[in-house]
């Protein structure tokens, strides 16, 4: 498959499953044709009901904004495929750091729904342990949870973790077509590729940062970011959930055997709108909607399980059973959290106590207990042994 820039430059795209649910054989794939052969009947039904159950979780967090029960949210509907396909690439040990619009990712990393809106609620600075699920918690400021994962990834390396493509460790790091016009972005494959760190960059190119079109941040097909890094680069569709599985896979393997990072261009569509506060209908055309509707990757998925008789109705109804109780537990659950201790922004700060956020702690409580707190600055140089 190819595609093509504003240029009308040909772009050599990775794809296994048509936007009709049929295979493809194209020459020169057989490798990747290879690894998604592997996946059962059983790993395919489970990434469609991953899926389907992303999009519910999509929808009923958009209704919870809209109703106020949210302050904002960042729908991923139209990019089920290039999240659960990569995340069914990953083994439990591996380390995710994703950006804030990875819903899929967490949905098959077993995150409680409920905590991933956590932070959109404004209940919490995160939501849930990283550690419990080898997860980062969701990251606002774009791209610089790229450096994490960089640095999280050289810290592996460190650890004399064993090169094994099973047993070892990885890292993942997604972001949007928007981000790699940061400078954390760059940096962070800097590091990664002089360091030959594990890790694989994902970029979801949904074609929109925010309104602005793809063809207005770049000149060049963003794939070849990475081959300017010295990274083995490759663009997949990123509405075909096998292609990006595959490229995943073998990016994490290669990984884990302290080949160094990749990275991998997933070529996909935003459906909705950016964020809540958003209006897509300013900047894009019903026409183009459209088009990309009718490339839904949860239907090409449906259209090949239907095709080699995997999906019936009665899977569908179980798994329209668990939306129904994916949306109740959501609409129940978020209602129920609270604001948090705002004394709680001050754990977690550092690993290891601190003397400036104690200070500040204490300046804080005293002021929420109605005690006149004495200057702010002053305490905190006081901490640091100093005065102004």
């Amino acid at each position: 498959m190819t595609t093509t820039n504003g240029s009308n430059e040909a772009i050599p795209t990775l794809q296994l499953l048509d936007p009709r649910g049929r295979r493809v054989t194209t020459r020169g794939t057989k490798g990747y044709r290879d690894r998604a052969a592997a996946l059962t009947t059983e790993d395919l039904r489970g990434m469609y009901r991953d899926m389907v159950l992303t999009r519910r979780f999509d929808d009923e967090a958009t209704s919870l904004q809209r109703q106020g029960e949210l302050a904002l949210f960042a729908p991923a509907r139209g990019q089920e495929a290039a999240q659960v396909g990569s995340a069914y690439a990953l083994r439990p040990q591996d380390f995710v750091f994703p950006s804030y619009r990875e819903h899929g990712v967490l949905q098959v990393r077993g995150l409680d729904p409920v905590d991933r809106l956590r932070f959109f609620r404004g209940s919490d600075h995160g939501g849930w342990d990283p550690n419990e699920r080898n997860t980062n918690v969701y990251t606002i400021v774009i791209g610089a949870h790229t450096l994490h994962a960089a640095g999280y990834a050289m810290g592996v390396q460190r650890d004399n973790t064993p090169h094994d493509k099973h047993d070892g460790t990885a890292v993942i790091t997604y972001f949007g077509d928007g981000a790699t016009s940061q400078g954390d972005v760059n940096e962070a494959m800097v590091f990664a590729a002089v360091n030959e760190a594990p890790v694989v960059f994902f970029l979801q190119n949904n074609q929109w940062a925010i309104s602005e079109p793809t063809i207005r941040q770049t000149r060049t097909p963003l794939y070849r970011r990475g081959e300017a890094f010295g990274m083995p680069s490759l663009r997949v569709d990123g509405n075909d959930v096998l292609a990006v599985y595959a490229a995943t896979q073998e990016a994490m393997e290669r990984a884990r055997l302290g080949q160094g990072p990749s990275f991998i261009e997933a070529f996909t569509y935003r459906m909705g709108a950016h964020t809540t506060s958003d209006d897509p209908t300013r900047y894009r055309t019903s026409e183009q909607e459209e088009m990309w509707r009718q490339r839904d990757p949860i239907d090409r998925l449906g259209a090949l399980l239907r095709a080699e008789d995997a999906l019936d109705d009665e899977f569908e109804a179980e798994i329209k059973a668990a939306g129904d109780e994916l949306g109740a537990k959501l609409r129940t659950g978020v209602r129920a959290l609270d604001g948090g201790a705002p004394v709680s922004t001050f754990d977690d700060v550092y690993a290891t106590p601190h003397g400036v956020v104690a200070a500040e702690r204490a300046w804080y409580e005293a002021y929420d207990a109605g005690d006149p707190p004495a200057p702010q600055y002053a305490i905190a140089d006081s901490a640091q042994g100093g005065a102004r």
